[in-house]
């Protein structure tokens, strides 16, 4: 954690060819789309590690994408997949979320879609992090006696 029990967070909307970012902390409770890595193999985990070098997250989270009904399928596997190396990697804990329609939603939001889909889709993986409470923010003492 850093200071002030204010956690920083790195989203990432995996895909085959490009990974989006987004970042957002316990504070603000909000993801900001980053960048979009459109690389492959070393030089996708090289882009990857200069960014935690950079933001220091606590923590990171990936959108793991499913069938309508809820049921698995080939992109749900690679997604656990990269979750699972960003862990073995950079030894961070990683989140998974439910990332259904994420890239949809990126494309009708006014203010990232056109920018930046990858990312805008990261950041919107990372409000559904934050909406889903996993990331409660700190309480105060005297809030809780």
């Amino acid at each position: 954690m850093t200071g002030h029990g204010v956690s920083t967070l790195l989203a990432f909307d995996y895909g085959t060819r490009r990974v989006g970012v987004a970042a957002g902390n316990t504070l603000r409770r909000c993801g900001e789309p980053l960048t979009t890595v459109a690389a492959e193999g070393d030089a996708r985990w090289a882009a990857i590690a200069k960014l935690i070098a950079e933001w220091r997250p606590d923590a990171l989270v990936v959108g793991v994408p499913f069938h309508p009904d809820g049921a698995e399928h080939e992109n749900t596997l690679r997604a656990r997949r990269f979750a699972r190396q960003l862990h073995g990697r950079h030894r961070l804990p990683v989140h998974e979320v439910d990332e259904r329609y994420t890239t949809t939603a990126a494309r009708s939001d006014t203010q990232f879609g056109a920018a930046d889909l990858d990312a805008a889709a990261a950041a919107l993986i990372l409000d559904q992090y934050f909406a889903s409470g996993a990331a409660a923010p700190p309480q105060d003492d005297a809030a809780a006696a």
